[in-house]
């Protein structure tokens, strides 16, 4: 599943939720894992490890933690998920075109 996304809630407390979507077999981007806390450190420094980009986002983080873990992101959120696949695709080339 490609690109994974993980949104950040620096606030009172921390919270992620990351984000999967295969245009081939996804209808909509979906909400892989979603946590504050310590949950949320663990799934930020699995991206960090991974190499997987972070965009932070608190009003979508707090969006997304209302999915539930599995389900696809719900249609009102689509433009602003799109925006942040756009940065992903964006980051992803820069990286591809700096190991040419």
């Amino acid at each position: 599943m490609h690109p994974r996304l993980v949104y950040l809630k620096q606030q009172q407390q921390q919270r992620a939720a990351a984000l999967g979507y295969n245009p081939e077999s996804d209808e909509a981007p979906k909400v892989l894992a979603s946590g504050k806390g310590l949950m949320a450190e663990k799934i930020i420094a699995i991206a960090k490890e991974k190499g997987i980009p972070i965009k932070e986002d608190p009003l979508l983080a707090a969006a997304l933690a209302e999915v539930d873990i599995g389900a696809t992101i719900p249609p009102e959120l689509y433009a602003v998920v799109a925006e942040v696949i756009a940065y992903v695709y964006r980051i992803q080339n820069q990286k591809l075109k700096r190991k040419e």
